[in-house]
């Protein structure tokens, strides 16, 4: 499992690890009963704390992606890829609004703003 931790990127550790390993199961990479490496073996690959890398699988147990059993480890669980788009959707909306906002601020029309978002999107 390849997990790139930024000490840059102003987000918190555990929160990189959430979030890649949370895109590594939703794109297949991750499969339903995969294994995870323990916390520990994780922590030393990326030369962080344990109790980063166990932060971050309590986060991935609570939000459903994983399950951990003691002595066992922790494994892949059955996604709902419906509720984590749900909650990427909300995320996106929380986005347009400041993009939005901050448009009206500067004068610019709805209408610029489709421009710039279709733009943008060209790029990909």
């Amino acid at each position: 499992m390849n997990i790139n931790i930024s000490n840059s990127s102003g987000e918190p550790i555990y929160l990189q690890i959430v979030n890649q390993i949370k895109t590594l199961i939703l794109e297949g990479k991750l499969k339903e009963g995969d294994a995870l490496p323990s916390m520990r073996n994780l922590a030393t690959e990326l030369r962080i704390s344990f109790m980063t890398t166990k932060r971050a699988y309590e986060e991935l147990e609570r939000d459903g992606f994983i399950e951990s059993y003691t002595g066992r480890g922790s494994f892949v669980k059955a996604q709902n890829t419906e509720l984590y788009r749900e909650e990427q959707i909300k995320a996106i909306e929380a986005l347009l609004m400041e993009a939005s906002d901050k448009a009206r601020k500067c004068g610019i029309s709805t209408n610029q703003l489709h421009e710039l978002l279709d733009l943008v999107n060209e790029g990909e």
